[in-house]
């Protein structure tokens, strides 16, 4: 099939049926696309700028497409973004996607694609002013959230807009059980890939380039998994000790989980996760590593359903959020989130809190994270849940990573090169 068809048809599951991109595009290369790389940049490309090209789009269209026609929608943004933004030539951009349509079997289409796509070319001038004057096309994220963005962080809102629209470095996590960072690298320099180790984690290397994890010398043994460096603090940032019984909740897809027992001989890590699918996740990444948890599922905010009383030394909640640190990585965030999701996801974090915590020794730990940079989701909720609960202290964090916030830490997407997150440690008395 036509790459730029079944690029379009991954975008239209984003749009239409708020699919996640990764979920849709593995489905879609699991059918042996050719061009896969190619669709693959056509996808997430087309989400990463989609509110730019949204507005390049209207400038041309006479009236919007109907529902049962989003997929021509989808391809049309996906031409506009190979002319804006890939080193394609531009008549072959035009021509393949056009041809295209015919690929979506919607023929009729070609008319309308070659119309808008040639008068994209021809009126440049037109575009960049259209560009220019609305902020949302501009820096490419929805109003609300960029609104959202500004008003919480008024001094590094510009950069965090930028590093939510740039490509991600692939960063790895070195099995310490295994060999010693050093050593990867050495391995990895005789496999012709240069990197670079990473200063806020003792196991983080960082590629000058992307690469298939098929490429990375024992991956497949465990040797080495992929984790931004700010997800590597939160196994560091836990204070797991040896012989600690350990809680991993919300712990799909486990790379967490892995980084905990990489850490430290425990007890016990139990690793909790609600769907049975994602509990599967965690198993089949400790199968890769060669490690051992109790993995469970069920709710973190209703223990009474799998907890087996014992309690906990040390709990990671990791709790469903925005996700608004990792947009860099996951561009569907911007479509897929929607202001009033914030309220529900505010109401489940504080649910997991209250479930998690009854759950924890009198002198253990409980890290909270996020993958959020509003505050609404990481500070306030600490701040929260340390005014109604008199047996919580914070234990104050001691890395540099980020910045301090009233209570816990933020890391802001492009900070040292990592994902947005929030960390806070809360001591129970």
């Amino acid at each position: 099939m036509n790459p730029r068809a079944v690029a379009a048809r991954v975008v239209e599951q984003v749009l239409v049926h708020a699919r996640y991109l990764d979920a849709a595009l593995t489905e879609t290369l699991g059918t042996r696309v050719r061009d896969a790389a190619l669709v693959q940049e056509m996808s997430y490309g087309t989400l990463r700028w989609f509110d730019r090209l949204t507005a390049v789009a209207a400038l041309f269209l006479d009236k919007p497409l109907k529902q049962k026609d989003q997929d021509v929608y989808a391809l049309l943004l996906v031409g506009l973004y190979q002319l804006l933004f890939m080193r394609v030539a531009r008549h072959a951009a035009v021509q393949e996607t056009v041809e295209a349509a015919a690929a979506l079997k919607k023929p009729w289409a070609k008319n309308l694609l070659n119309a808008c796509l040639r008068a994209a070319l021809r009126e440049e001038a037109r575009v960049q002013a259209a560009i220019a004057a609305d902020p949302a096309a501009a820096f490419s994220h929805p109003a609300w959230l960029l609104e959202e963005i500004k008003r919480h962080w008024p001094e590094n809102w510009a950069a965090i807009l930028a590093a939510n629209n740039e490509r991600p470095p692939m960063v790895l996590r070195v099995n310490r059980l295994r060999q010693s960072r050093d050593r990867y690298l050495a391995r990895l320099a005789q496999a012709g890939l240069a990197a670079s180790s990473h200063p806020f984690s003792e196991n983080a290397v960082v590629l000058e380039s992307p690469v298939a994890v098929s490429e990375l010398p024992g991956f497949a043994a465990g040797d080495v998994s992929v984790q931004d460096a700010a997800a590597q603090l939160a196994a560091l940032l836990l204070d797991a000790r040896a012989g600690a019984r350990v809680l991993d909740a919300c712990a799909a897809p486990g790379g967490k989980t892995g980084h905990l027992l990489e850490q430290a001989a425990l007890a016990e890590l139990v690793a909790l996760d609600r769907e049975p699918a994602r509990v599967k996740l965690i198993e089949e990444n400790l199968a890769r590593l060669k490690l051992g948890a109790k993995t469970v599922t069920g709710d973190a905010a209703n223990p009474a359903g799998w907890w087996d009383g014992q309690a906990f030394d040390r709990i990671l909640a990791d709790v469903p959020c925005s996700a608004t640190g990792v947009i860099r990585r996951h561009p569907d965030i911007k479509v897929r989130r929607q202001p009033g999701d914030l309220p529900r996801l505010v109401a489940t974090q504080e649910q997991i809190l209250e479930g998690l915590w009854p759950l924890l020794k009198p002198g253990g730990k409980l890290l909270y994270a996020t993958c959020s940079i509003l505050p609404v989701e990481n500070e306030n909720r600490m701040t929260a849940f340390l005014r109604r609960h008199p047996d919580a202290t914070e234990d104050v964090l001691t890395t540099e990573a980020g910045r301090a916030r009233t209570v816990g830490r933020q890391i802001l997407p492009g900070e040292a090169g990592m994902d947005g997150f929030y960390y806070a440690r809360l001591r129970k008395n």
